[in-house]
């Protein structure tokens, strides 16, 4: 007789007696398969795995290119096939071609037989490999919901449409005023086009450093203790799905284990999903040939434009289970009691609040230049620009990783729009119109700053890029949105959201006005641009870097990276690379608005286990 797969694994020396006990308890109370839970819960690699079947005579097949049969398929749900790992494809011979990761899987076996009136005709194959095929057979529905479930729900709120007919009316209707302005008085236009850029970028100077100084006078203070955390009972934990949508991290996926083995959370309330895309078998087979277990669920989803992290998200949402939802990104080092702390805020907030916002800081910020100066932005926007966002009840745009969702909630608000390149921005101002509110708790996510330029550039162009994006999107109708969230939200998103792309494309114009200031002679630019106007100008720009050069001082002060301080004062240099990345926005805005620019990361040579918690700073 031959032996089951876990009698299998205990005579091979893979498993345990106890083990198996706790599998198949898990099982009974989770609902989850057997093979689901051996090999996406950290009790045996798919290497042993696979050599404790081929020690007893089975034989794994490659099945990419098996045939199919779509009436075999009509009859089957992705879901199921996706719990049990195992998919039927065809009739042949009077029996249904079957794969199976486990061929002792009674449950599906018997649902073969239910459901198709035939024996199965197993072939077995390696989970990934099942994964990969079921959902591109059969993630069709899902995907399109992916894309599309936002834009039939709320066609207003989606980023599909970059430039709506009355958004291109006014900006070619103002350019058009410029260029008569220019034709008729060139130099009472371009005063008046000096004074509105300098003001403006003065302005939300301002409007920053108030926000600043306001979020400055709070630690973060929707605060879990220590005590709190310790207090936390495991038993009485929810699920907590945690999405990691990678994209050719095969270098990361060994790092990513360790970084998620380390959360204080029981293993068994986790549901963990990494989603890979159709054509990564880049990072599907560094998962195949990890030589340890893995604490992850794979997802593979099927192509579909655009090709963007949100749209992976929402597509991961379908297969997810938990309570409560965050993403992290691949080279993420949150906090190891992160989501205990979530947990606890959670219940102490009021119902409506439906997202909390852990800060984000970087392990390599003392690796070079730039990674010191993303540091110094770091820590001045979540150590006081969303608490100061939070102080004052204006729409917070949320990070890319390591916001925490209420699941239920995110369903209700469509998940992400799929053609916004900062999707969470976007989101935190749709739960903000909804009546939803954000927190800021303290809890910090370490991850990677950008260590090289042209990747950095690519990265914040894309942020950029999402900025204008967001603003379009919301800006369509100015008098609904101003009813909507109200005359402080309305004043807060356009000086925060609106205007950081233009004060970063205006700020080059200031400096190229001053530094001709400085070195050429002024008689023909006196013709042009009076001296009040010349003055005002320097002022904006000056006092402009100051207050952001103190900003930066304070925020790297409060974390006690005192080594940083003094690198605030290039802070000015480092907006001329925002600039660029600006305008490198302003043009995919035009030419490809969903085009998600792929950001490498394992680049920095820093441990990122050397960092720090948010307690020790």
């Amino acid at each position: 007789m031959q032996l089951t797969i876990p009698e299998l694994l205990i005579k091979d020396g893979f498993m345990t007696q106890a083990d198996q006990d706790k599998i198949e308890d898990f099982s009974k109370r989770s609902g989850l398969s057997y093979i689901k839970i051996l090999l996406n819960f950290g009790y045996l690699s798919r290497k042993n795995y696979e050599r404790s079947l081929a020690n007893a005579g089975w034989e794994f097949r490659q099945i990419r290119e098996e045939d199919y049969d779509l009436d075999v398929l009509e009859k089957t749900e992705l879901k199921f096939c996706d719990a049990h790992l195992a998919l039927p494809l065809r009739v042949q011979n009077g029996k249904i071609v079957t794969l199976m990761a486990n061929p002792s899987d009674e449950l599906f076996i018997d649902y073969i037989k239910f459901t198709y009136d035939m024996e199965p005709e197993i072939i077995l194959a390696s989970d990934l490999d099942i994964t990969w095929l079921s959902h591109i057979l059969l993630g069709q529905k899902y995907v399109k919901s992916a894309v599309f479930e936002l834009l039939n729900r709320d066609p207003d709120s989606s980023a599909l449409t970059t430039f709506t007919t009355p958004q291109l009316i006014f900006t070619f209707g103002m350019f058009a005023l410029v260029v008569i302005g220019l034709m008729v008085n060139f130099v009472n236009t371009s005063i008046a086009i000096n004074v509105i850029l300098s003001s403006f970028f003065l302005i939300s100077i301002i409007f920053k450093l108030f926000l600043a100084l306001v979020g400055s006078r709070f630690e973060l203070h929707q605060a879990v203790t220590r005590e709190e955390v310790r207090q936390v009972v495991d038993e009485d934990l929810p699920i907590y799905t945690i999405h990691l949508p990678v994209y050719k991290e095969d270098k990361l996926i060994k790092k990513l284990i360790w970084n998620l083995q380390s959360l204080d959370y029981p293993r068994e309330k986790l549901d963990i999903k990494l989603l890979i895309e159709e054509d990564d078998d880049k990072t599907l087979n560094a998962v195949r040939n990890l030589d340890f277990p893995a604490v992850f669920e794979v997802i593979v989803v099927p192509f579909h434009m655009p090709k963007t992290k949100p749209k992976a998200c929402n597509y991961g949402l379908h297969f997810s289970r938990g309570t409560f939802l965050t993403i992290y990104d691949a080279e993420d080092v949150p906090d190891t009691d992160q989501l205990k702390k979530i947990v606890t805020l959670f219940a102490k907030l009021p119902s409506n609040y439906v997202v909390i916002q852990c800060a984000l800081n970087y392990f390599n910020r003392g690796e070079n230049f730039l990674t010191r100066m993303f540091t110094l932005e770091y820590s001045y926007w979540f150590d006081y620009m969303l608490p100061g966002l939070d102080t004052f009840d204006i729409p917070i745009p949320l990070g890319g990783t390591s916001n925490h969702f209420k699941f239920e909630f995110l369903i209700e608000l469509g998940g992400w729009d799929p053609f916004n390149v900062t999707e969470d921005a976007d989101l935190g101002v749709r739960a903000y119109a909804k009546g939803y509110k954000v927190a800021i708790i303290n809890s910090t996510t370490y991850e990677e700053a950008n260590n090289e330029m042209f990747n950095w550039v690519r990265q914040r162009s894309r942020w950029i890029k999402g900025y204008m994006q967001s603003h379009l999107v919301h800006m369509r109708n100015p008098v609904k949105l101003w009813k909507k969230i109200g005359w402080k939200g309305f004043l807060g998103f356009n000086f925060f959201i609106g205007a950081t792309p233009i004060t970063f494309l205006v700020y080059p114009l200031l400096l190229g006005i001053f530094l001709c200031y400085l070195m050429f002679d002024l008689t023909s630019i006196r013709s042009f641009f009076p001296d009040w106007v010349l003055f005002m100008s320097i002022i904006n720009l000056m006092v402009g870097n100051i207050l952001m050069i103190y900003v930066n001082m304070m925020a790297v002060f409060k974390r006690r990276y005192y080594e940083l301080i003094l690198f605030a004062i290039a802070n000015p240099i480092y907006w001329l690379l925002h600039s660029w990345a600006a305008y490198k926005g302003l043009y995919q805005l035009i030419v490809k608005p969903f085009y998600w620019e792929k950001t490498n990361h394992g680049l920095s040579k820093v441990n990122s286990h050397s960092s720090p918690t948010t307690d020790e700073v």
